[in-house]
């Protein structure tokens, strides 16, 4: 199993990159990577060369640059020979901390979808606090597609079943429709619509509408929605906690020393809650549809996030779900062209 890493993608490149890497070759001995990026910056953080190919460039895409236009014009860069990579067949899944837009570009054009997806949906799984708060919930579409219809997020439904039962484990998972109601009639004309075609459809174990206020819960595995509210909500959720936590620590250093004893106490167990809080410990967020893996981690990620990453992509190609999700599409879209 060979994985393409845009090594100049995210803030702290190359070196939080690499350093995860490192981490990840002491877990999963069997995996190799190619690194793309700057070779002498690279080598600096290289502990242990075995299965590790640098392929030098001095090109890479920055946050600000347009996706399609950097994608398209920046031919060299770190992102897209890596992307080309896994076209070729020469590495099995791609991963990146750089520009969001251009990654997902670069899994489109360069990397391609499978047949009959239509649009490919941003996913990543988010912790859950509820009685069956194990294993987290799959959130797809995350901000792929600013618009959708009614067939993209029900195609979202089957991608994430497909991803919880191979990589989470999950046996019969449970589906439900992000919606401002659970009443089947409540939603937009797009949700309505949508239910309908989820409870008809065979595969899936859909449960109804799930509100914002009940995601964290532990009542369903996938949560489905368009890309606009998707990407708002999650926003939503990053701030609220983001101010959470840092509101927490001004209270404490204000409340004196009784609260800082307090806190002191507390203090492992607020560093649990910290950890179960970031996402970025169940891996990066999956562009799925695509006829290989393409992971994104956020932008601030550190070696820690790279390696959990690292290890959700494993899985994927050790689990071969893309594959999978492959015969699936592909025979059904042949049983609709003899029907035809």
């Amino acid at each position: 199993m060979k994985i393409a890493v845009d090594a100049m993608g995210g803030d702290y490149a190359p070196q939080a990159i690499v350093e995860g890497v490192m981490l990840a070759k002491q877990d999963f001995p069997e995996l190799e990577f190619v690194l793309y990026g700057k070779e002498a910056e690279i080598k600096k953080y290289v502990t242990d060369d075995k299965n590790i190919t640098i392929v030098h460039t001095d090109e890479k895409i920055e946050s600000d640059d347009e996706p399609v236009r950097s994608i398209r014009r920046k031919k060299q860069a770190s992102m897209v020979l890596a992307a080309h990579a896994v076209k070729n067949g020469e590495a099995d899944a791609l991963f990146s901390a750089g520009n969001t837009g251009a990654l997902l570009a670069a899994g489109l054009l360069v990397v391609g979808r499978i047949k009959k997806i239509e649009r490919p949906g941003l996913m990543s799984t988010l912790p859950t606090f509820g009685p069956d708060s194990t294993n987290g919930f799959d959130f797809i579409d995350m901000g792929a597609n600013a618009d959708n219809k009614p067939e993209h997020i029900v195609t979202y439904a089957v991608l994430g079943t497909y991803y919880a039962k191979n990589v989470r484990k999950i046996s019969n998972p449970k589906v439900g429709l992000l919606n401002n109601g659970e009443e089947a009639s409540k939603g937009s004309e797009l949700t309505k619509e949508v239910y309908e075609r989820l409870s008809e459809e065979q595969g899936i174990n859909f449960v109804g509408n799930i509100e914002a206020r009940n995601l964290f819960d532990g009542k369903v595995d996938v949560v489905v929605t368009d890309g606009f509210t998707g990407n708002a909500v999650l926003k939503s959720i990053e701030g609220t906690a983001g101010i959470l936590m840092s509101q927490l620590k001004e209270s404490i250093l204000a409340s004196g020393v009784k609260g800082k004893m307090g806190a002191l106490l507390l203090k492992d167990s607020l560093k649990g809650l910290k950890s179960k809080m970031d996402y970025s410990n169940h891996g990066g967020a999956v562009l799925f549809g695509l006829r290989a893996p393409v992971v994104k981690t956020h932008g601030s990620a550190d070696k820690t996030a790279v390696h959990a990453t690292i290890r959700q992509i494993h899985t994927m190609l050790e689990t071969n779900v893309v594959q999978e999700l492959t015969t699936y599409f592909e025979a059904d879209a042949t049983k609709a062209n003899d029907e035809k």
